[in-house]
């Protein structure tokens, strides 16, 4: 039987989700409503303010994601470089790394916000690239559309066969999103009375999957 990995088990998405959920509010509630993970939504915001003239507004926006692109091209190297790694698993350096990140994203004081915001969004990118399945089916930690266009379809396609293993896949992924927006609820309220060190929860739950994925399950 093929094993199966921690990585692609919902639990360890579970955790990935809550941390993806309070990173967005993080940055969106303590520095400058940026969003670390929804760079349609950082698009957005940046060819607005460019074409109204507020030129440095608009690179606020811009860093971030350059920050995600230049996370998604570091996640693929390091895949590529210990993909058959026999001290950890690849993903593994990806979640340290991400901690690591993050930490220092928690001492950057509030005038330096245009560099925690690429260094959270960096930290997205390296997570959304690295863990992109769920039980077998694609989904993202970091953001909620794709889940919500999956799991709207797995349920359509459970009440057109009857077939449970649609209604399972749907389930996932709302479970899933609703984990995002628990994070997110308890990101943007915690930030707001605590300020810029929340985001150091972030890494703590971060340990869990890290931890977990010492773990294999057939």
């Amino acid at each position: 039987m093929k094993e199966k990995q921690m990585s692609d088990a919902f639990i360890t998405s579970a955790f990935l989700a809550l941390s993806g959920g309070l990173q967005d509010a993080y940055t969106y509630n303590t520095r400058n409503k940026v969003f670390a993970n929804a760079q349609t939504g950082n698009i957005v915001l940046m060819s607005q303010n460019i074409m109204e003239g507020n030129i440095s507004k608009g690179l606020t926006y811009l860093l971030p994601i350059l920050a995600f692109i230049a996370g998604v091209y570091v996640a693929e190297q390091i895949q590529g470089r210990f993909q058959h790694s026999q001290r950890l698993h690849w993903r593994q350096y990806i979640v340290v790394l991400e901690i690591l990140t993050l930490a220092i994203v928690g001492f950057i004081p509030g005038t330096h916000n245009n560099i925690a915001n690429m260094l959270v969004s960096f930290s997205c990118a390296l997570q959304v690239q690295s863990f992109r399945k769920v039980n077998g089916n694609m989904y993202a930690s970091t953001m909620c559309i794709g889940n919500m266009k999956s799991a709207t379809a797995a349920l359509s396609a459970y009440h057109r066969t009857k077939n449970h293993m649609f209604l399972s896949q749907s389930t996932h992924y709302f479970g899933v999103i609703l984990i995002f927006a628990l994070g997110a609820g308890l990101g943007g309220v915690l930030s707001k009375q605590f300020g810029y060190s929340i985001i150091w929860i972030s890494c703590m739950i971060l340990i869990i999957p890290l931890i977990l994925m010492h773990e294999r399950k057939e």
